[in-house]
């Protein structure tokens, strides 16, 4: 009898958990990455990285819904190796009328794209109306994995994100600087009946226990189409704390894009960076809070840097796509960046430049592969000239599982 209870009792408690779920409409799938890259730089390295990516969404009534994903992955680099478990975006959203709330682990980016970028942990409010869509979030990084989130605002960090993943040390060498970020922002679809608006005010703040460097973010952006033609401006002013001096930075970007009149769907860019460097008495380089790479081969964050850049994309057909980018590196001060291929004192301000090209073939909807390649040349500024060229190639197999 005592068994009989138990099972009931069991039972009862399943059909409670389970029936509720029974009743959301809900999705699931299961994606894996593998990625190949050979990087020609000082000496030749091989980069291997397989990732197993499961997902799963909710429908909870009309108003809500709730995603999960993780991923497991094996990173081979050169010699060593890790495999690193990771919680990727899982957010519960809730709407009521005009109004949209989301809590958890979500996709975040600044309008101009490289000052704040990546997944967070928080809360998101977002309101719409007539006069625009507003939005105030707060999220926190020091539960984020390191080398995804790619925080490297100080020395420190940028130690802490080159050293390797540890299991015997899991909790210093997983997990990214623990920062707070803050941000409110409003954007316009159509400002003025002419132009697409979008501003934003981005607060950091560091939570390290020596060297904490805060600061703080003012940014706008703005777009106006014409016909088969983009054009799009911004910039932002940067004002950093730390050591109990203050600080102040610039940094923009002004991108043209024209839709091209072809048989095929292509679109040709002309777009430039710039992160103000070091003034001295007047600036600081301007420092995003996320590292984002600038190049495909010349990977740097774009700290003391311009980029000007020509894009061409395409697609040939439904199965094939095609994207071919030339860029050219400058410093704006001598003493920010001092990286590959700056090789003395005397070096001057032009980096050299890299052409990237890629072809994405998608012959099922389930399948795809992605075969990019390119080079950096020195030889085309005055910073390094002789230094050697650094190329890379990388193969990406994306294969959905279910």
């Amino acid at each position: 009898m005592k068994g009989t209870r138990f099972v009931k009792k069991i039972t009862m408690l399943a059909i409670i958990l389970i029936l509720p779920v029974s009743l959301w409409a809900f999705d699931y799938g299961l994606v894996t990455n593998i990625y190949t890259g050979f990087d020609g730089a000082e000496k030749n390295v091989f980069e291997f990285k397989a990732d197993i990516l499961p997902r799963i969404s909710f429908l909870l009534g009309d108003n809500g819904g709730l995603f999960i994903s993780a991923g497991l992955a094996i990173d081979k680099k050169d010699k060593g190796a890790a495999v690193i478990p990771e919680l990727l975006r899982t957010e519960f959203t809730w709407r009521f009328g005009n109004s949209g709330i989301k809590i958890g682990r979500m996709n975040y980016s600044d309008p101009l794209g490289f000052i704040v970028n990546g997944l967070f942990d928080g809360f998101q409010y977002i309101y719409n109306s007539s006069s625009g869509r507003f939005s105030f979030g707060a999220w926190y990084t020091g539960l984020l994995y390191k080398g995804n989130a790619e925080i490297a605002m100080t020395p420190n960090d940028q130690a802490l994100l080159a050293s390797p993943l540890d299991y015997s040390h899991f909790a210093d060498t997983y997990f990214a600087p623990k920062r707070i970020i803050a941000a409110f922002e409003w954007n316009h679809p159509s400002a003025g009946e002419l132009m697409l608006l979008n501003a934003a005010a981005v607060i950091q703040a560091d939570l390290a226990k020596t060297n904490k460097y805060h600061n703080q973010y003012v940014i706008l952006k703005a777009g106006i189409p014409v016909k088969s033609f983009i054009f799009e401006f911004g910039g932002s002013a940067e004002f950093s704390q730390k050591d109990n001096q203050f600080g102040a930075a610039l940094a923009g970007v002004l991108d043209f894009t024209w839709m091209l009149p072809a048989n095929i769907i292509s679109k040709l860019s002309f777009n430039g960076k710039i992160a103000g460097g070091k003034i001295e008495g007047s600036l600081e380089a301007f420092n995003p809070v996320s590292t984002r790479y600038m190049g495909n081969v010349f990977k740097h964050k774009i700290t003391g840097l311009t980029v000007l850049g020509v894009d061409y994309s395409a697609r040939l057909i439904d199965s094939l796509g095609l994207s071919v980018n030339a860029s050219y590196f400058i410093r704006n001060d001598l003493g920010t960046f001092t990286s590959y291929p700056v090789n003395s004192k005397d070096s001057g301000h032009f980096l050299g430049s890299e052409i990237f090209a890629r072809i994405i073939w998608s012959p099922l909807s389930d399948l795809q592969l992605n075969l990019g390649g390119g080079a950096f040349f020195p030889v085309m500024g005055n910073a390094g000239p002789k230094e050697k060229i650094h190329w890379r190639a990388e193969l990406t197999l994306i294969l959905a599982l279910l």
